[in-house]
């Protein structure tokens, strides 16, 4: 098979396809004759050399997929031969054949398209897990979101709104902001030219409910001056940096709860987990045709260097997906 799997770290030019074998699926796992796969920013830190796969984990890029199954390994869902379904996987996405775990798979409904459902994964088990989960979101209650043109704040976004909530979002160019709206948040604020924690304050006087923050660093004690009292900051990447000052007297005068997560390298079963609530939740609103992913933009296989130019230079607005016609 064809899977981009670069034998060196380096910039978007050492993504080559390659020849691998096609993947054994092991017990309780299916084989995915890959339609097409997701982009994702760990993807970007992965191919530079700052973020290897777990273990066990294969060294080709790619975090979710969607595709057809065509083989079960022992114990797998036989109920999904045969069937389209989305994945989220811990690696192996950017191929033509890739290996999932039964329980991180959910079954395509007709109103989506391939590239669509690959765009979904990631982002719908982030966006579940920290914002409704972690986050403890609830309808009525008002929710900051960084990067809110990124896969993760659309997603946030198109979440918050079917479920009730009021979105705030930054992004970084009045033309983003534009997009946010167009796309469901209440407010947006363009991070270059004006003062978040302001513009949160006089869109909620009182302060937002939950943070679903992608930034880290220097974000963070601005972040918590945002907050309503018993509010909760929800970390899930550190781009700005890994630490930060914290203000604990304002934590603890407004009770505030900080937590986060990291999603790749947690076991099947939480994922599972994950994948059974958004069946229950999420499944209705995607098999209706209520709920689609933004699309940026598609790149076959072979131009996986172009998709990963396309995320890395932060113009695009949603998802950049992989197709393998």
């Amino acid at each position: 098979m064809i899977a981009i799997d670069p034998a060196e770290a380096g910039g978007p030019e050492v993504l080559q396809p390659v020849e691998r074998p096609v993947p054994t699926p092991g017990p309780g796992e299916l084989l995915i004759k890959v339609a097409a796969a997701g982009v994702n920013r760990p993807d970007l830190m992965q191919r530079a050399g700052k973020y290897p796969p777990p273990p066990r984990a294969p060294s080709i890029l790619g975090l979710e997929l969607a595709g057809e199954v065509v083989a079960l390994g022992e114990g797998g869902d036989a109920r999904l031969l045969g069937r389209p379904v989305m994945a989220l996987v811990a690696g192996g996405a950017y191929a033509e054949y890739a290996v999932a775990p039964s329980g991180q798979c959910i079954a395509v409904p007709p109103a989506l398209s391939m590239v669509e459902a690959a765009a979904l994964p990631e982002t719908l088990f982030t966006v579940w897990s920290n914002l409704f989960e972690r986050g403890r979101a609830a309808p009525g209650e008002t929710i900051l979101v960084h990067g809110g043109t990124s896969g993760i704040g659309t997603m946030a976004i198109l979440l918050g709104k079917a479920f009730g909530l009021t979105m705030i979002v930054t992004a970084g160019s009045p033309d983003k902001c534009r997009r946010a709206l167009e796309i469901g948040a209440d407010h947006a604020i363009d991070y270059k030219a004006q003062d978040f924690v302001a513009e949160v304050k006089a869109f909620a006087p009182d302060g937002v409910h939950v943070v679903l923050d992608m930034v880290g660093g220097d974000y963070l004690p601005r972040n918590l001056a945002c907050l309503a009292e018993e509010g909760r900051h929800v970390s899930i990447a550190s781009r700005r940096g890994a630490t930060a000052e914290l203000p604990i007297a304002l934590m603890m005068r407004k009770r505030l709860t900080l937590t986060g997560s990291m999603l790749r390298a947690r076991d099947v079963p939480f994922k599972t987990a994950i994948r059974d609530a958004l069946v229950q939740s999420v499944w209705p609103l995607l098999a209706a045709g209520k709920l689609k992913p933004i699309i940026d933009s598609t790149f076959p296989l072979r131009d996986a260097t172009g998709a990963h130019a396309r995320l890395e230079d932060g113009d695009h607005v949603g998802k950049v997906v992989l197709t393998m016609g």
